[in-house]
């Protein structure tokens, strides 16, 4: 039997907000969609002409007025950050515009959303996630330049955003998971384990660190604070940071921390799964919702080939940031 250890004050009991969810009761509902109107397209258009020849990395909310889509986009930051943790944004023609266009207006739909950081050394604000050829199983590949399957984890901003310009042949599915559900598993499951969470996991950088700075960096799995859980989870970054020999050990406690998340995420009753399909823009709450992405085949045409842009937004608004993670990884 497993013995429960002394609570703790920032240990939770189980947790009931909104932020909780399973996907076998949201899979085919259609409330956390919407779907891009002609006058939201043309709004959103017209901004980006309005912010003329300006560098993207300047513009400011007033260079770019949405009167009619503004609202609607303070109520998906609300719903991202006080509510389920996720929203879908659908139908943005992708066929009449050219990439840049399309960058542009994504670019500006986050500015409204908050601010770009940087997503690896090279100072990227917008990532392309492609299949660049790289070997999935090489030290420092980022993942997501390969067909390889991404398990469940969280990225290192408030929010991330993903939107679709050309899908895969097949495959490339957008699964997530609220993280807060799989902590009420844990909870209920495995109790002794829930302290476990909230003490420092060390995890590798992957070589995105300074020369000469530490190659492995320590955070919690879990927090919590303001009513809110808040999850940070990259499985395999944890797993090789034990490959530096001054990095601090696993516990056995730990290591079965992190097969329990794993195993649980990947519970077809609690993952969602979003097909993506050219046009649409995920955003999701990284402190809440885990995401995974399947592994895919893609088309021959280079023309075809999946493509999506992402974004790492913060906010200083936003009631779930934590500062560590609203730096962006430094260029360099």
């Amino acid at each position: 039997m497993n013995q429960v250890s002394a609570p703790r004050s920032d240990v939770p009991a189980t947790l009931t907000s909104p932020d909780v969810w399973r996907g076998c009761d949201l899979q085919g509902r259609t409330d956390w969609q919407y779907a891009f109107t002609r006058a939201d397209i043309d709004e959103l258009l017209s901004a980006v002409a309005h912010a003329g020849d300006k560098p993207m990395s300047d513009w400011t909310r007033d260079d770019l007025p949405l009167p009619t889509l503004a609202p609607r986009i303070a109520a998906w930051m609300a719903e991202l950050d006080r509510g389920r943790g996720f929203v879908l944004l659908r139908d943005f023609p992708v066929q009449d515009h050219s990439e840049d266009t399309c960058t542009r207006a994504y670019w500006a739909l986050g500015r409204h959303m908050g601010r770009a950081i940087s997503q690896n050394t090279d100072g990227d604000l917008i990532g392309h996630i492609r299949d660049t050829g790289a070997d999935p199983t090489a030290y420092g590949v980022r993942l997501y330049k390969t067909r390889a399957e991404q398990d469940f984890h969280t990225d290192g901003a408030d929010v991330i955003g993903l939107f679709c310009l050309h899908a895969a042949k097949s495959g490339g599915v957008s699964r997530i998971v609220s993280s807060p559900a799989i902590y009420n598993r844990l909870l209920a499951e495995r109790p002794d384990l829930a302290p476990v969470l909230f003490e420092p996991f060390p995890f590798d950088t992957q070589g995105q660190h300074k020369p000469g700075g530490r190659p492995w960096f320590d955070l919690p799995l879990c927090r919590y604070a303001d009513d809110r859980l808040r999850t940070f989870f990259i499985p395999w970054y944890i797993r090789e940071s034990q490959q530096h020999a001054e990095t601090p050990r696993l516990t056995r406690a730990q290591e079965e921390a992190v097969a329990f998340i794993e195993r649980t995420a990947n519970d077809p009753s609690l993952y969602l799964d979003m097909d993506f399909r050219p046009g649409d823009m995920q955003f999701l709450k990284n402190a809440a919702v885990l995401h995974k992405r399947t592994e895919y085949e893609d088309w021959n045409d280079p023309a075809r080939k999946r493509h999506l842009l992402r974004l790492w937004l913060v906010d200083p608004n936003f009631s779930a940031g934590d500062e560590r993670l609203r730096k962006g990884v430094a260029a360099g």
